[in-house]
């Protein structure tokens, strides 16, 4: 295989280094941060959760639509002319979320702000891919792995923070530096893997594309929130998704010039690593969704500190990657039997987590197991991201990476739409269930009530009552992290469906 022609060593290699993860960075965070502060927004415009969610819903939205076409983009107007127009854009439309006066106004910058995001993450794995010689890929992903993984554990830590010391407004702010850093070190240091081509838009593929995936991100994140197909909106939303990307894919395999390749995916390390890119998403952001929402609303965690608890995970990332990197690289280890490894440590400290989940937790019950998930990412990332973009030509490398990321984002949003329909719906039926067992017959229920004043005693219902409550709430949790262990157990074997790559492609001598 042909080795990059814009290679970097030195100072230029780490400052595009710097650069790129910070990026990267940027656009994790920002998926993640603002779900903690949506409570503060909202109080601040006075709307409900039903508006307020579209200020992650756009986000999302914008992101999946503009990550497949990154490739176009880039190979149309130049790779670091695009990156950096991407850092600028998501830069600038941070600076007017954090100005807005009104949701509509935050809703319409934070579109703005998915838009310029979308490249970040996508460009970014491509950009390292070939900076770093073909023996030093195991570092490029590795420092790719510190954003992707990394981010979605600052994210809570510093939305928590922020909202529990400043205010929303902040969440925003903060981009300002980092991007503006990041924009000069792109503009002055990257180079163009080839000059800019002149390519003709499709752009009847490119509009079925952005219905179809914007309706399906539309379905997937308000599904709960609309009572999924009771409500009309929400049929009308999965026969456009579906209508539109049935007619993207035959479009598109038929057009000249097309604007996604999906050509690409016959090759089998791209077809494969797209499924377990999907996979990674589910078990990545699976305990994102469900840990913070039980550390606050069953054990009266602050932001900050249900923030601070997912950072044992982040260490997990940091002090095991760069061992995972170094063995990957040099083929001492299979990368295929390191990310099967990383799958079923995944599922192990989401069942860990479920077996600690209960009323009386406490802040160190979750170290181990989050720990153990960190471990288990570390082995994933690297050698998951060498043994897919290692297999490809170098020319593929952008279009890889957009279905690699483009899957990751949507795996996640499955496991958002299940999770919480998952969590809703499983608290209604601990809660019956647990009700039922409550009769005045039971020796354990009348015995409670009268330590609390006697069986029609107010003061004892009503206690009895939060107790079932909160009892209902801690199953429920325990249920979807146990569902995200299952899952990851299944999915663990289609690390067999990759090729087993060569020593030559992944580093080895």
């Amino acid at each position: 295989m042909m080795e990059s022609g814009v290679v970097e060593y030195g100072v230029r290699r780490a400052l595009i280094s710097v650069a790129v993860i910070a990026a990267t960075l940027l656009e994790i965070v920002d998926i993640t941060i603002v779900n903690v502060s949506l409570p503060n927004i909202q109080g601040n415009f006075g709307v409900g959760i039903d508006l307020s969610a579209w200020i992650v819903t756009g986000y999302i939205i914008a992101n999946v639509i503009v990550i497949p076409i990154t490739p176009w983009l880039a190979a149309r107007f130049g790779r670091r002319q695009y990156f950096f127009a991407s850092i600028v854009i998501f830069t600038f439309a941070s600076l007017m979320c954090g100005l807005s006066q009104s949701l509509g106004q935050l809703i319409l910058w934070r579109v703005v702000q998915g838009l310029g995001g979308g490249a970040l993450i996508a460009t970014s794995q491509a950009i390292l891919r070939d900076t770093y010689p073909l023996r030093e890929q195991g570092t490029a992903q590795g420092i790719f792995a510190m954003g992707v993984i990394v981010g979605p554990a600052l994210g809570p830590v510093l939305g928590g923070w922020i909202t529990d010391n400043w205010d929303w407004h902040w969440i925003f702010f903060i981009n300002l530096p980092v991007g503006t850093a990041a924009a000069l070190l792109i503009w002055n240091f990257l180079r163009n893997p080839h000059a800019p081509e002149r390519k003709k838009l499709d752009v009847i593929g490119l509009l079925l594309m952005t219905v179809g995936l914007g309706a399906m991100q539309f379905v997937l994140e308000q599904g709960q929130q609309y009572d999924w197909f009771d409500d009309g909106n929400i049929r009308l939303g999965t026969v456009v998704s579906i209508v539109s990307l049935i007619a993207f894919v035959f479009w598109t395999l038929r057009s000249q010039n097309p604007v996604v390749d999906l050509r690409i995916l016959r090759m089998r390390q791209v077809a494969s690593g797209s499924i377990l890119g999907a996979v990674l998403g589910i078990s990545l952001y699976g305990s994102i969704i469900i840990l913070p929402q039980y550390l606050q609303n069953s054990l009266g965690f602050t932001a900050t500190l249900s923030g601070t608890v997912l950072l044992f995970r982040a260490a997990g990332v940091i002090l095991c990657t760069p061992i995972t990197a170094f063995l990957a690289q040099r083929g001492i280890v299979d990368v295929r039997i390191s990310a099967f490894f990383g799958f079923v440590l995944l599922g192990v400290s989401n069942w860990m987590l479920a077996s600690v989940t209960t009323p009386e937790s406490q802040f160190g019950t979750f170290i181990a197991a989050l720990f153990v998930s960190g471990v288990g990412l570390s082995q994933i990332f690297v050698p998951l991201s060498i043994a897919v973009l290692g297999g490809v030509p170098a020319e593929d490398v952008p279009a890889t990476s957009a279905f690699f990321n483009v899957s990751r984002q949507i795996g996640g949003s499955v496991a958002t739409a299940v999770l919480v329909t998952m969590l809703v719906r499983g608290f209604t039926i601990h809660q019956s269930a647990l009700a039922d067992m409550q009769a005045l017959g039971h020796t354990p229920t009348s015995q409670f009530l009268q330590t609390r004043g006697g069986q029609y005693s107010k003061r004892a219902l009503a206690s009895l009552e939060g107790i079932v409550v909160s009892q209902a709430a801690v199953q429920s949790y325990a249920d979807a992290a146990r569902v995200v262990a299952l899952v990851t157990f299944v999915m663990a074997p289609l690390v067999l469906l990759l090729k087993k790559p060569r020593l030559d492609v992944v580093g080895g001598e």
